[in-house]
């Protein structure tokens, strides 16, 4: 299997609040080592989820009212995925940030697919999607649920592992992918908090979900982080 590109990112890298590290996530890959390859995508949207300590607290939040069972990962420590299910049958993926305890995260949007393995890694993803194996573009990760789905990840077998353990099978990396400019505007398909500034993307990038929301009414603001 060939190694994947760059370097594991460092943990003080998310050991500080969910809104500073969801833009600088951007541009960094997410992989997934499977039996049947590499399956990898680079970040190009997110969303800041804060925790309880924050003031306000974020009552969209998974963490708000506190650790349960369900969200215990969250209040650990940082660089860990945090993934939970949706309608009994999709996932997403999140992944912590603040000290230990403190809750915050930042979920993975969407993904520009990459083929790292040459084009079986996309086909596999097509293939882990349901699609038509030349199904190769923004659709096999242009959404929270999708990505998950084409890298093959599920909650229970995924839920804590450390994204930058060298022998986990799942890690965060960084190949020097160049980001100079952010748009920011509100999340989206929550109910509260609807309109704080927590989403994060590559201005004009095709695979980001939703792309008429990032151009009819929504945008907030352009910040430069490099």
């Amino acid at each position: 299997m060939p190694q994947p590109p760059g370097g594991l990112l460092p943990r003080a890298f998310f050991e500080a609040p969910a809104d500073q590290v969801a833009p600088r996530l951007l541009g960094k890959l997410l992989v997934h080592a499977t039996a049947s390859g590499l399956l990898a995508g680079r970040i190009v949207e997110v969303e800041a989820y804060l925790g309880p300590h924050n003031d306000p607290p974020d009552p969209a939040a998974h963490s708000y009212r506190g650790p349960t069972p369900r969200n215990s990962v969250l209040f650990g420590p940082a660089g860990r995925a945090y993934v939970y299910s949706i309608y009994g049958r999709y996932f997403c993926m999140n992944v912590c940030c603040e000290p230990e305890g403190q809750a915050g995260c930042v979920l993975l949007r969407a993904l520009e697919p990459l083929a790292l393995a040459g084009d079986s890694g996309l086909a596999q993803m097509a293939l882990n999607r349901g699609l038509a194996q030349g199904e190769h573009g923004c659709k096999l990760t242009s959404g929270p649920s999708r990505l998950c789905q084409a890298l093959a990840l599920s909650r229970l077998v995924h839920n804590g592992l450390d994204l930058l353990d060298p022998d986990s099978p799942l890690q965060l990396r960084d190949d020097g992918y160049p980001v100079h400019e952010v748009l920011v505007t509100p999340r989206i398909g929550i109910k509260h908090a609807v309109d704080w500034l927590l989403r994060f993307a590559l201005p004009g990038h095709d695979c980001v979900s939703g792309p008429a929301k990032m151009t009819k009414g929504l945008i907030g603001k352009r910040i430069f982080i490099r």
